[in-house]
């Protein structure tokens, strides 16, 4: 896998670039799965799993980042590393077992931190260290040699860590915030007012960068709402936007914090967005996920209607279920919101899930998103009123399973997070691994390389 990866995208994208007005072009017909055929099928990793396995057997991708020809993927059971130098090919270069579900992770130069979701009844083991019943929190391990990545320490949290977002270097110290999506199980024995209490807090971890193995938490940042009082407590995800621009959005329950994170060990809330039948108490879901343009001028957000196990996006579902919302990132005045055009089944789970936005030299706002069975999506809202799909990739239904619903079910599968990185687009597959592919579109004219990326931290661009 060590072909250019430049030269490969010369050589996919040379052919002529597709219209991106409106709808793309419709699929070619001698495609098995759904897409538009702007977006063409590269390479992938195949990891097969499925949530009908027996808890603490389950192998599920969740979510990626990048560094150089490398992409690390996270999963219930630990993570992979995963040589993307040729995106037809890409290559398992170790994988590390530490089976505490979620597996979201943050990659800095020779860091690597992992979430671990969830306290257990019993040990479990993480890179062949015994991890204690009750333990959550996150895992530190030196990734200098990505052949053999190598645990160097644990820090335990109030609550755990369901997400972890990279907020720079200050110090020497690489600061983490991490987040716990509810909540519900927080502590032990505690009432739901205890458990919101203590569930009430972004966390926020140092990590010596001359010394991982020191890594502790340094402070618990209050969060502000929930607006509605019967809704749980507690931060599912943050974007973060560095180069100057210093902010950091939490998609929290129903209320979205935004602060300046001048000082990345203290924020300091600017102001709240909340969106009318989003996270309420009466949606059966809360705020997901939000990420910056490159120029930090406009917030993305989506959220989880049914937890991410329900098909809530079917044609006669609401606008509101199945939509990524535009808010000025200076205000939070709404811009816009784009509603996915293509109804799904009632046998496919389906949110608006993990997406990232493609860095432009032309100043163009263009996302990539992972969402479920919906597959991968390509939206460019430039103008945030009136947001254009791009391009899609949208396989059939997985079929009947344990989740959905009484009436209809459905296996629990498809994009957990799709991102662009360094010219092709990455998708991790709940049940599949990692699928790759390429976008001939001039929406992605003037795309810029980088060295590193974690979709949820939006480094300074390079010149």
């Amino acid at each position: 896998m060590r072909r250019s990866i430049l030269a490969t995208a010369a050589a996919v994208v040379v052919g002529g670039f597709f219209s991106s007005a409106g709808i793309a072009a419709p699929p070619s017909p001698q495609d098995a799965d759904p897409h538009t055929r702007n977006v063409h099928e590269m390479g992938h990793d195949l990891r097969a799993a499925s949530f009908e396995a027996p808890e603490g057997q389950r192998r599920i991708s969740s979510d990626l980042a990048f560094q150089g020809r490398l992409a690390y993927q996270g999963t219930y059971d630990g993570f992979r590393v995963i040589d993307i130098s040729a995106p037809g090919n890409p290559k398992l270069v170790s994988e590390v077992v530490c089976n505490g579900d979620q597996g979201d992770l943050v990659v800095w130069d020779h860091v690597l931190v992992r979430s671990w979701n969830t306290k257990r009844p019993e040990p479990r083991a993480c890179a062949g260290s015994t991890v204690p019943a009750g333990f959550e929190g996150v895992h530190i391990f030196d990734i200098s040699n990505p052949a053999s990545p190598q645990l160097l320490a644990a820090v335990e949290l109030p609550c755990g860590s369901h997400t972890v977002t990279a907020a720079g270097v200050d110090g020497g110290d690489l600061i983490v915030y991490s987040n716990n999506s509810s909540s519900a199980g927080c502590g032990v024995g505690l009432t739901v007012a205890e458990q919101n209490a203590l569930g009430d807090f972004m966390d926020i971890i140092a990590v010596p960068l001359a010394n991982p193995a020191a890594a502790s938490l340094i402070h618990r940042e209050p969060l502000a709402g929930p607006t509605d009082p019967a809704v749980r407590t507690g931060c599912h995800d943050v974007g973060v936007i560095l180069g100057g621009i210093n902010k950091a959005a939490c998609a929290s329950a129903d209320t979205i914090n935004v602060w300046d994170i001048s000082n990345p060990r203290d924020p300091s809330l600017l102001f709240t967005i909340v969106e009318p039948g989003v996270g309420q108490s009466t949606t059966n879901g809360r705020w997901h996920s939000a990420t910056f343009t490159w120029d930090g001028r406009v917030i993305a957000a989506g959220w989880e209607p049914g937890g991410g196990v329900a098909a809530e996006c079917e044609s006669g579902d609401p606008a509101v279920d199945k939509s990524m919302f535009f808010y000025d990132a200076a205000t939070g005045a709404k811009l816009g919101q784009w509603v996915l055009p293509r109804g799904q089944g009632a046998d496919e789970n389906c949110t608006i899930h993990n997406f990232n936005i493609v860095p432009l030299r032309s100043g163009r706002y263009v996302a990539v998103g992972g969402h479920y069975q919906a597959g991968t999506w390509v939206t460019d809202f430039t103008d945030p009123a009136n947001p254009q799909t791009v391009g899609w990739s949208d396989p059939a239904s997985l079929g009947p399973g344990s989740f959905c619903g009484p009436e209809v079910s459905c296996q629990l599968g498809g994009a957990w997070s799709t991102y662009w990185y360094n010219n092709f687009i990455y998708e991790s597959d709940i049940t599949a691994g990692l699928q790759i592919y390429n976008l001939s579109d001039k929406a992605r004219a003037g795309a810029i390389r980088l060295n590193r990326l974690n979709p949820q931290t939006q480094e300074a661009l390079p010149r």
